[in-house]
């Protein structure tokens, strides 16, 4: 497969210097056709990532996955021509004053490559495709393993529909995937865990690739006590509700008001039973892709229980089936700050409530951990906003609800520090997989020998370059 990957990429590598200039018309064909692509083939896309998950509602699928990629191509196909333009940039003087030019020129790196994963399997093949393309570039994607159906589907597909040396699929397990990221590519874009990401980061120094890692971690919601208590709720258990809790940017721990705990945890309980009623048989709830993920996270939620910790079911209806990985959302409340739950990254329907009595130490204990994809802060109070953005980090923010900033076309989405580094989506995104090229085109005229600039240096020389060195 090393082999192939190898040869696949050269010989896009090759139409790509061939080609030479990719102009506008180019760049939005070739966006359209996966637009096409997705659009004609929806259903079968859907039906393959419900049953990878083993229960996902179409819809979801329709809006998190097709939606979402046909948005970033559409917005993508419909800028890219601005976003392209050459951008005029002023020459130093006294060069700006004797008939001088310069401007950055925009180009397509080559070939990207694009691995996506598991929780949504088109979105993060296709979304960063758009950026990629609108920039000029040629593409290989690497669908995860982990949604075999989705792939095979997503690999033939591309196959009977797009030029592969335009963009092309490979499949395969995490050893395709590390020959993949060993590969020169000329870009390679990630989403995954941290820890994967780590070990893409490593292969691709063997090429000194540049790297988007789209990665995620404990991303912290900050509830203020002027916080609408019943709204809060409400976003918050739409986002745990949504792909079962495995997203990126879906909350892992809410820090709340130690007076406003128990009221917290009620107004949740009702927000996610208006919801999800039920979970056993219910077609609405995703579930937890594989039997790994689901031993993973009940793991996490019995170490926390063992060590004393409450958990309260949303709804309270266990024991389930273990034929049917579906499962309610468990409140984790206070657990020991040594417990894994607290630790590691949840991805699934579980969530820590943590109580505090002052803003300051919760937002020091953010700081003290790794910056994570996503911050959400609930509240009215102006004062408060300011502060905890001003003190903060974190690849995002969303205020008075979760995720949306995660939904603009025309922002850059991305992380920082162990949460990832780089983005995609609009201008930002064009720019991500664009070479800045600056060209500075010379006067007629140059000046610098009758000024006295050139060897043989004349007594005047050193005393001029003194007469400039000021504080002004």
């Amino acid at each position: 497969m090393s082999s192939a990957v190898s040869s696949l990429l050269a010989a896009q590598k090759a139409a790509f210097n061939a080609a030479g200039k990719v102009d506008a018309a180019t760049r939005r064909q070739r966006i359209q056709r996966v637009i096409d692509l997705l659009v004609a083939h929806h259903g079968a896309l859907t039906e393959a990532m419900g049953l990878d998950f083993g229960g996902r509602p179409a819809g979801f699928s329709l809006m998190n996955d097709v939606l979402g990629a046909l948005a970033s191509l559409k917005h993508a196909r419909d800028h890219l021509e601005q976003w392209m333009q050459d951008e005029p940039r002023a020459p130093f003087p006294p060069y700006d004053q004797l008939g001088a030019d310069a401007w950055i020129m925009y180009q397509p790196k080559g070939s990207v490559g694009i691995i996506g994963t598991w929780n949504a399997p088109l979105y993060t093949l296709f979304s960063p495709l758009a950026s990629v393309l609108a920039a000029g570039n040629r593409a290989v994607l690497k669908p995860s393993e982990v949604t075999p159906r989705t792939a095979a589907l997503v690999a033939r597909l591309c196959a009977e529909h797009l030029d592969p040396l335009e963009v092309a699929v490979v499949t395969g397990d995490a050893e395709v995937a590390a020959a993949f990221t060993a590969q020169p590519f000329d870009h390679l874009v990630f989403t995954g865990s941290t820890a994967v990401g780590q070990a893409v980061m490593a292969n691709a120094a063997q090429n000194l690739v540049p790297l988007t890692l789209e990665l995620g971690g404990k991303s912290p919601v900050i509830l203020s006590s002027s916080a609408d208590l019943d709204q809060a709720a409400f976003s918050i258990a739409v986002a745990k509700a949504t792909n079962g809790g495995q997203i990126c940017i879906n909350p892992d721990t809410v820090h709340v008001p130690r007076h406003l705990l128990e009221p917290f945890v009620a107004a949740l309980r009702s927000a996610y039973a208006s919801l999800h009623p039920r979970i056993a048989g219910n077609a609405d709830v995703v579930a937890v892709i594989n039997e790994r993920h689901l031993a993973r996270v009940e793991g996490y939620i019995d170490e926390a229980r063992q060590l004393g910790t409450r958990v309260e079911s949303l709804p309270q209806e266990l024991p389930l089936s273990t034929e049917d990985r579906r499962r309610p959302l468990r409140l984790v409340i206070d657990p020991p700050a040594s417990s894994r739950i607290m630790t590691e990254e949840i991805f699934g329907p579980a969530m820590v409530l943590l109580g505090y009595d002052d803003l300051d130490a919760v937002i020091a204990g953010i700081n003290a951990g790794p910056r994570p994809l996503a911050l959400y802060w609930f509240g009215q109070d102006a004062e408060e906003q300011r502060h905890v953005l001003q003190h903060t980090h974190s690849g995002g923010v969303t205020l008075n609800d979760v995720m949306m900033h995660a939904a603009m076309h025309d922002a850059p989405f991305g992380g920082i520090g162990a949460s990832g580094m780089g983005h995609y989506h609009g201008r930002e995104g064009f720019l991500e997989f664009s070479h800045l090229r600056t060209v500075f085109k010379a006067p007629v005229h140059d000046p610098r020998r009758e000024w006295g600039l050139l060897p043989p240096y004349g007594e005047h020389y050193l005393a001029a370059m003194l007469s400039m060195v000021t504080c002004d």
